[in-house]
Formats: C-alpha cells, sequence, structure tokens
C-alpha cells in the first residue's frame, strides 16, 4: 500500500531551526496525517512561549540518539515518532499534562477510533468509555 504524501506551507524560521525535518523545498512533507498535526502541535505550543526551537532540536535530538541506541535502523520511516515522543516529553517536564494523562487521552482516542464507523471523522466523543 502506497501512502500519499501530504504537505504544508511553513514558515521559513522553522524550517531553517529544524534542518532534518523530512521536506520538499521549503515544505515540509508528511506521509500520515497525524505526523501533519504533530507539528502543528510543535509549532502551536513553540508560538504559545513553551518552548524555544533551540530547546525544540535539543529534545528531538535526545529522542532520535535514544533511538538509534535502541536499535532504531533510522530508514527515515520513524522520524515523527521521535517528533511526538519529544512533543510529550515536553509537555510532561513543562507541567502541561502529567504522563497518565497523557497515556489516558491515547487510550480514549484508541477507543474512539475502533467505535467510529470507516469513513466517518474520529472524534473523541466517539469514545465508549467517556464519561458523559
Amino acid at each position: 500500500m502506497s501512502v500519499s504524501k501530504q504537505s504544508a506551507p511553513a514558515d521559513p524560521s522553522i524550517l531553517a531551526a529544524l534542518p532534518t525535518i523530512p521536506r520538499q523545498g521549503d515544505t515540509p512533507v508528511f506521509q500520515e496525517p497525524w505526523q501533519a498535526e504533530a507539528f502543528a502541535m510543535a509549532v502551536a505550543l513553540h508560538e504559545g512561549g513553551l518552548f524555544s526551537w533551540s530547546e525544540w532540536a535539543a529534545a528531538l535530538a535526545k529522542e532520535i540518539k535514544a533511538a538509534q541506541a535502541a536499535g532504531d535502523p533510522d530508514l527515515g520511516d520513524s522520524y515523527y515518532r521521535h517528533w511526538l515522543a519529544a512533543l510529550e516529553r515536553l509537555v510532561v517536564e513543562k507541567n502541561i499534562a502529567s504522563r497518565q494523562q497523557l497515556d489516558l487521552t491515547k487510550t480514549a482516542w484508541d477507543r474512539a477510533a475502533r467505535a467510529t464507523q470507516h469513513g466517518q471523522p474520529i472524534l473523541i466523543e466517539n469514545d465508549p468509555d467517556r464519561i458523559r
């Protein structure tokens, strides 16, 4: 199964600060919608003052180094998993959310996805275990 690549325009200063980001010209390239969402979350949190780009780059480099030490072959398909791990780590370190809150939210989204009919948007409200 091939995945069509998606792209989104980005502020050139962001791309300059993140030289390893997969891109086509001046545009980041995403192979899955969640990758674009993770990128957008990092940009929004940076713009909200949660972290500087140098702090972000250090956190991402730390995640990539740890993954490589654990055996990640770095074939280019894991970059945004490292991106998301770095984002989660910073959110926890900055006390925006706890690891437990992140894990509970991931589980809720997973249940919502499983409960959503094919072709319909996945909404957290679709989580059958959600307290109403």
